[in-house]
């Protein structure tokens, strides 16, 4: 008896094959490799025919097989800092990108290097080696070498953030300016008069932005704005929890501060309170997140929420047309951020003086 096409096929490779694929739909092997290739002149339906009989005979590509044909490897890679904060951005930025390859021929990988790396190691290797088709990245400088290096060569990738050449480069943004400028007109209307910042490093230029758009909303509303000079929001907590620690034991006047990332959030909230002071009532705190999580930490957090789903959708889209279709205008988005909602008790009149925690009760 004549086994079935597929059992052929597997006789004599031991795994499912373009052939087999081929056999099982009727189409020609060249089709379905360009079907699984997500090719632009195949039809939609026929995609769909062609990955679910690879889904459902588990068909792998050979990826040096790949290669030999068509010079790509379907790899994008995603080059991130170890320090950056994986509890809630950046765990999300993965996810998000994930997804958005998802029912494509590209497979993500994750490049990650160490605050005392050169951040252009990962990229001058993925490029030398021809270990992906793209890179995605992010933690962008102004004038980032990393952008300046692959432009200059004509290798694809797409920026979380932009650069000062974001005009000749796919890249998906948050208006952190925006940010700041909303998060100072929350403080206002909740009466704050003085007010913390902690910004992103200001190397990066999401950090500038913050700090312009923090200032210049700040000096319009008449209200003082310190910016921290000796941490970030990429600090550590102990070192976030510290520093408010001492600026509220110096000066306990602060009565609003604004976080730029969950971990330097939460950490503000721990230093507050250890000093006795309530969030919300006596200092307010605006932060913002990628991951639903402050509001449960405590509900009087005052959130602006960043969509890092939709931004690693884009990223991945960005950068599966930079290989593909490189003459077209690179795709470019940016998120604008919406008002918080401050719907929530008003702050009471905070009582400076405050008993003496060194004392003990006789």
């Amino acid at each position: 008896m004549k086994p079935a096409p597929d059992v052929a096929t597997r006789e004599s490779t031991g795994k499912p094959t373009l052939k087999t694929i081929s056999q099982l739909s009727g189409l020609a092997v060249p089709t379905v490799s360009r079907a699984l290739n997500d090719a632009p002149d195949i039809g939609s339906n026929t995609k769909a025919l062609v990955r679910r009989i690879a889904a459902e005979i588990g068909y792998v590509p050979n990826r040096a097989g790949v290669r030999l044909r068509t010079g790509r490897t379907n790899v994008i890679s995603l080059v991130l800092s170890t320090e950056h904060d994986m509890m809630n951005h950046t765990a999300r930025l993965i996810s998000s990108i994930a997804g958005g390859l998802q029912g494509t021929p590209y497979h993500m990988i994750v490049t990650p290097f160490f605050a005392d790396d050169d951040p252009m190691k990962p990229i001058h290797y993925i490029v030398e080696t021809g270990s992906a088709d793209a890179i995605i990245f992010n933690q962008i400088k102004p004038e980032d070498p990393r952008v300046a290096y692959l432009m200059e060569r004509g290798f694809p990738f797409a920026t979380h953030g932009r650069t000062i050449w974001s005009d000749k480069h796919p890249y998906y943004d948050f208006d952190n300016e925006a940010f700041g400028r909303l998060a100072i007109q929350a403080l206002v209307k909740r009466g704050r008069k003085r007010l913390l910042l902690i910004a992103p490093p200001a190397e990066h230029n999401y950090g500038r932005e913050m700090l312009e758009g923090t200032r210049d909303e700040a000096a319009g509303a008449g209200v003082t704005l310190l910016s921290a000079d000796k941490i970030t929001s990429d600090s550590t907590a102990d070192e976030v929890r510290a520093y408010i620690g001492d600026l509220l034991r110096d000066d306990p006047t602060y009565d609003g501060i604004i976080a730029a990332s969950a971990n330097a959030t939460m950490a503000v909230v721990s230093a507050m309170e250890a000093e006795g002071f309530d969030v919300g009532t006596d200092i307010d705190v605006v932060a913002k997140e990628a991951i639903p999580f402050l509001k449960y930490f405590r509900e009087q957090i005052i959130v602006v929420d960043e969509d890092v789903k939709e931004a690693g959708e884009f990223l991945a889209r960005a950068a599966m047309q930079a290989i593909r279709q490189p003459e077209l205008p690179p795709l470019q988005g940016l998120e604008l951020p919406i008002a918080p909602d401050i719907d929530i008790p008003p702050a009471r009149h905070r009582i400076l003086k405050r008993p003496d925690r060194n004392t003990t009760k006789a």
